[in-house]
């Protein structure tokens, strides 16, 4: 544990150097990045980042910046090309998913039109909200919200039973709060705190722009914050939400209505417009045994105000100006961030959103190439034929489950750039004049075809992420990885960089995603996606220690101040895969340069170093305070800056590169070093 506050100290000691003229075009490691000034073994982060970091601000729209939002912007200028143009030739009945994509950004882009209507789309709803009298009326307007897609109270919809993985169930899981997290209802302390109150005025601010008067706005914003209280109070924590056994309650539709003798399930299903169904998984069934007994303690002014606003919450930022302000006002309070996105901006986010497909068909046609999908998918295989090598040295597994774990991961399906069939939107109306409409209907059609799915055997094949996306997943369920063309692009992934770099950086994104399937929650799943415990009792208590050791490291560090510690047990699968694929990408790495010559020193730095170099340059970032604080509370993700030491102090591999030695701050005693895949 000492190692730990030796780093944090040594890393106010390292020197910014001068902000340095931003260079053209560099493939692979950009040495300006660097600070040669920071020992790579007193601190790397700043070694690696320091030049990026003295030379950049943080821009004003947003709260967080770095790789991952440069490579997203560079997207979005290619996204606004395509959609301006589809906009100006968009037909006023458009039929095509290129039509509506384009007729879709339009709507968006039309302020005028936008401003003119005010209030105007709520009405409908708005009134019918009024009229509720009854908890039967409470329970129709929850089905209906649902019905569109705005989800109240709970969330539901179809997912893969997670013991029978090869059908999909209806499921039902805690949610309906305003805040972005239960803590923040319960907790005492000065951010949360502020955060209620900051909340309060959201809420009391935007009933106002409804037509309330301010002592009226006020009053109905404390019962809707009682009332989330409630909820939250019944809500599992985050921590809680990683057992997978804590989220699974499959239950006989009759066995449900028992639980929740005041809702009807099987009403709320057809009123919702879900299929019949003999069962439904009730996620967390302490939470729904008090939405149960609120729907008769909590009196109709109580469900009407609730509803009333989160309607209007819901469509807030796609509503006049003032709505939208509104609700930013809110998100500068919770993240920091100084500015309002440009309007095409959180147009192009609201296309990706709800016509997904169409955007990402347009997108690949334009920036993904077969050569660059078959490249991407030699580097997969690769990955997957280091960690088969690992696992099969792996000193502290047994054989029984170690031929599991083989198993399972050949069983890995492989998701690369794009869909084979994308989606169909035959069947979504689009109107370039009505932006709320497109919205609301574009949401009712994305519930529609999710609650279709119930009772039908797994697509496997499905998309759940869109092209342009500059992420990547697992799914355990599916025992599937996913990268999208989004992030297959520099610097994660550049056919014109060494493979060093491409190695350490994409090549350990694909080992992240692939160590997921064998993290603290990704194990308890077997090769075919079901919720099955194949390991050995001694085989999982050794997992387990190792993954203490894991919880302990993160858990230490601290952001903003020493009194904001990370969430070690929230972090731990993220660290885990962190951890896992880095050792992965670096074992595949030095596989490729098996029989070749030597690849030589770029810019002074070995291949090694540049490997680890393009790990650290993936996760520069600048951020607010307010931003971080929120993160560590809601982000099963550690911040950016312990995503670089975390794992990298664990790796001898790393400390030969750079010629770190023992008592070094980014190398971790014997005693203390996390190693598990």
């Amino acid at each position: 544990m000492s190692a730990t506050p030796r780093l944090l100290t040594a890393a106010l000691v390292c020197c910014a150097v001068a902000a340095l003229p931003a260079q053209g075009v560099h493939h692979g490691l950009d040495p300006v990045n660097l600070d040669t000034t920071c020992a790579p073994c007193l601190d790397f982060y700043r070694y690696a980042n320091g030049g990026w970091l003295a030379r950049t601000s943080l821009p004003p729209e947003y709260a967080s910046y770095g790789s991952f939002t440069e490579l997203a912007d560079r997207n979005n200028e290619t996204l606004h090309r395509i959609v301006d143009g589809l906009a100006v030739a968009a037909p006023a009945a458009p039929k095509t998913p290129e039509q509506k994509l384009g007729a879709f950004y339009a709507s968006c882009m039309d302020s005028s039109a936008i401003e003119r209507a005010g209030a105007d789309p709520l009405k409908n709803e708005l009134a019918r909200i009024a009229a509720i009298a009854s908890r039967a009326d409470v329970a129709r307007a929850l089905a209906r919200g649902h019905h569109h897609g705005w989800d109240p109270v709970f969330n539901f919809g179809a997912t893969a039973d997670f013991k029978r993985s090869t059908m999909i169930i209806a499921a039902a899981s805690q949610g309906g709060l305003g805040l972005p997290d239960r803590d923040y209802y319960v907790r005492n302390d000065s951010t949360a705190r502020a955060l209620r109150t900051a909340y309060l005025e959201y809420v009391s601010r935007t009933l106002g722009l409804l037509g309330d008067a301010p002592a009226v706005a006020d009053s109905e914003a404390q019962r809707i914050l009682a009332l989330e209280t409630a909820l939250a109070r019944a809500s599992l924590t985050r921590v809680e939400r990683r057992d997978p056994n804590a989220n699974y309650h499959k239950l006989a539709l009759a066995a449900a209505d028992s639980l929740t003798p005041n809702f009807a399930w099987p009403t709320f299903l057809r009123d919702a417009g879900a299929p019949a169904t003999d069962a439904i998984n009730i996620g967390q069934p302490r939470f729904f045994k008090t939405v149960d007994s609120l729907l008769t303690a909590a009196p109709p002014p109580d469900w009407r105000a609730y509803l009333r606003w989160h309607f209007t919450r819901h469509l807030a930022p796609w509503l006049s100006s003032s709505f939208v302000d509104a609700s930013f006002r809110f998100q500068r309070a919770l993240s920091g961030v100084k500015e309002q996105q440009p309007r095409w901006k959180r147009c192009i986010q609201a296309a990706n959103s709800m016509l997904g497909d169409a955007l990402g068909q347009a997108y690949v046609k334009e920036t993904f190439t077969p050569d660059a999908r078959r490249r991407a998918r030699d580097m997969v295989d690769q990955l997957v034929a280091a960690l088969d090598d690992r696992l099969h040295t792996l000193e502290w597994m047994g054989d029984s489950t170690r031929a599991q774990a083989v198993g399972k991961l050949r069983a890995f399906g492989k998701k690369i750039g794009y869909p084979d069939k994308w989606r169909d939107y035959s069947k979504l109306l689009v109107d370039r004049r009505d932006f709320s409409g497109n919205v609301v209907r574009a949401q009712t059609f994305a519930a529609a075809r999710d609650f279709a799915r119930i009772g039908k055997p797994v697509d496997r094949a499905e998309w759940r992420m869109t092209a342009p996306t500059v992420n990547a997943s697992y799914n355990p369920s599916f025992n599937d990885i996913t990268f999208p063309a989004g992030i297959l692009q520099a610097p994660f992934f550049d056919p014109a960089a060494d493979d060093a770099v491409n190695y350490g950086g994409m090549g350990a994104v694909i080992g992240h995603e692939m160590t997921h399937g064998f993290d603290d929650q990704g194990r308890q799943f077997d090769a075919v996606g079901n919720l099955r415990d194949w390991w050995t009792a001694d085989d999982a208590e050794r997992f387990k220690e190792r993954a203490g050791r894991v919880v302990r490291q993160f858990d230490a560090y601290t952001v903003v101040d020493s009194a904001t510690h990370v969430n070690g047990r929230l972090t731990l699968g993220e660290d885990i895969a962190d951890l896992g694929g880095l050792r992965i990408a670096y074992a595949a790495f030095q596989r490729s340069l098996a029989g070749l010559a030597r690849p030589p020193d770029i810019d002074g730095l070995t291949p090694e170093q540049r490997f680890f170099l393009a790990w650290a340059q993936i996760w520069r970032s600048k951020a607010t305070d307010q931003f971080l604080r929120n993160q560590v509370t809601v982000d099963p993700h550690a911040p950016a800056r312990w995503r670089v030491m975390g794992p990298l102090s664990n790796l001898p591999e790393f400390a030969r590169a750079f010629h770190c030695g023992e008592g070094d701050p980014m190398v971790r005693p014997d005693s203390l070093r996390a190693q598990i895949w």
